[in-house]
């Protein structure tokens, strides 16, 4: 059975709405995955007994002394914290007694104890956050949102190479359309570094549609869209807030007159099932890509549900093999990839 480790101390929610995610999780393993909550025992076990019908469920408490805060500087965490539950989590997934960590803690802590414990994989230059962000044909890969400030065309190209190989796993799609992100479609549009990853990608091995801009992205027009860590986390902290923006503007005009609070309980279905699309609860949590294991990062003011997909992404994630094909795919495209 896959074991999945669980920061139950990460977040803004935590331990709460952490542990409540995870046994709903565990609910629904039909004995695919084990969670394994890692956090102070006493704080997590208490948590975990204020449900009904956990007996049988497949889940184990491991115990981590100490906690990480939001706001604490990675370096920091790394040199005091060494029984921090992030710290714990990723020893036992570096010594294997789990096949995956999540997280909805502190970012950086987590990337750091990522990189500090599990290594990168060899070949990956640096490891990218990817975030599922909604669109016309489904859902839009963008890789890096966050990890990297300064991105060589190599980086780029590898995040290409490690959002191909996610996305095709996870939603069972061959050959994904990778777009690079510019400020137009030609290909001599952008900065020195685009232009430059834009004739990379041209020898790339992956389905390459040339440069996308940021409209194209809800678009549906790249499965994948691949773009600097600074670009990519603006954008997607911009992206999060649509979903805030349209709760409070329909509540607001629904409420303004007393035909539209009547079909807005006619249209409630249809009301739910957009709220759904933007919702990023729905789509769990970040894969951090390019380090030697599966790591999910959720976000830090994830709901139960929110969880509970998180777990799903990394059980996925394990159970496709993705580390795997991306070392063979490392391998068969080493005469491709150069160094700017």
């Amino acid at each position: 059975m896959i074991k999945i480790a669980l920061d139950a101390m990460g977040g803004d929610n935590a331990p709460h709405d952490v542990v409540h995610g995870g046994i709903e999780a565990a609910r629904i393993s039909k004995d695919r995955f084990e969670v394994v909550f890692v956090g102070d025992k006493q704080i997590v076990e208490r948590e975990i007994s204020r449900h009904f019908r956990i007996k049988e469920l497949p889940m184990s408490v491991v115990h981590a002394s100490e906690s990480v805060a939001m706001h604490e500087h990675p370096s920091d965490v790394l040199k005091k914290k060494k029984d921090s539950s992030i710290a714990v989590a990723m020893r036992l997934h570096h010594q294997k007694n789990v096949d995956a960590v999540v997280s909805a803690g502190n970012t950086g802590a987590v990337m750091a104890s990522a990189l500090f414990v599990l290594k990168r994989i060899k070949g990956i230059r640096r490891p990218a956050i990817g975030s599922l962000l909604p669109s016309q044909n489904g859902a839009t890969l963008v890789i890096d949102v966050g990890a990297n400030v300064d991105s060589r065309p190599q980086d780029l190209f590898e995040f290409a190479l490690m959002g191909d190989i996610f996305y095709s796993h996870l939603f069972s799609v061959p050959h994904p359309k990778i777009g690079l992100l510019s400020i137009g479609a030609e290909a001599v549009k952008g900065n020195e570094t685009t232009i430059k990853t834009n004739a990379l990608f041209e020898k790339g091995g992956f389905n390459f549609i040339g440069n996308v801009e940021g409209g194209d992205i809800l678009g549906g027009k790249a499965d994948v869209v691949i773009c600097d860590g600074f670009v990519g986390n603006i954008m997607l902290k911009f992206a999060e807030s649509l979903h805030g923006l349209f709760k409070s503007n329909l509540r607001r005009f629904v409420r303004k007159y007393l035909f539209s609070q009547i079909g807005a309980i006619l249209m409630k279905p249809t009301f739910d099932g957009i709220r759904k699309v933007f919702d990023y609860q729905e789509y769990g949590g970040a894969p951090l890509l390019g380090v030697q294991g599966s790591c999910i990062i959720a976000h830090g003011r994830s709901t139960p549900r929110a969880i509970k997909n998180a777990i799903l992404a990394a059980y996925k994630m394990v159970s496709e093999n993705v580390n795997d094909s991306i070392r063979e795919k490392l391998l068969e495209i080493q005469e491709i990839k150069k160094v700017y």
